[in-house]
């Protein structure tokens, strides 16, 4: 089973977002750190206040946001990304499509980017 940790400002933001709208599953939550589950993905979702979130070596501090995303892959791109638009998701591109499918990247409440795929 494959493990992300995502940092986030607001935890039950967070999980409230990825069990509504990608069918997550809470498997765990502790306030500062919570873990959900979809398939043989599980998604540690770490606020401020946890252990992972302290200063590294040199100063800097984990947070949200980048670029580095889990691919969530959908049988209905337009569907599913209809019905986020329709509550208020944010997405950083328009649904592009390649040799492979369709894609486009929504932002979870923090500003992680998920890549939504559709495969050709």
């Amino acid at each position: 089973m494959a493990k992300v940790r995502y940092f986030v400002d607001d935890v039950d933001a967070a999980v409230s977002f990825y069990v509504q709208h990608l069918g997550f599953e809470l498997n765990f939550n502790a306030g500062p750190f919570a873990m959900i589950e979809k398939d043989d993905l599980t998604l540690w979702i770490s606020g401020a206040k946890t252990s992972a979130g302290k200063p590294m070596l040199d100063g800097s501090v984990p947070k949200p946001g980048g670029w580095n995303r889990f691919i969530f892959e959908v049988d209905d791109i337009e569907a599913v990304v209809a019905s986020m638009k329709k509550a208020g998701i944010h997405f950083r591109n328009d649904i592009i499509t390649g040799v492979g499918g369709k894609q486009i990247i929504a932002e979870d409440p923090s500003g992680n980017p998920i890549e939504v795929f559709q495969a050709a």
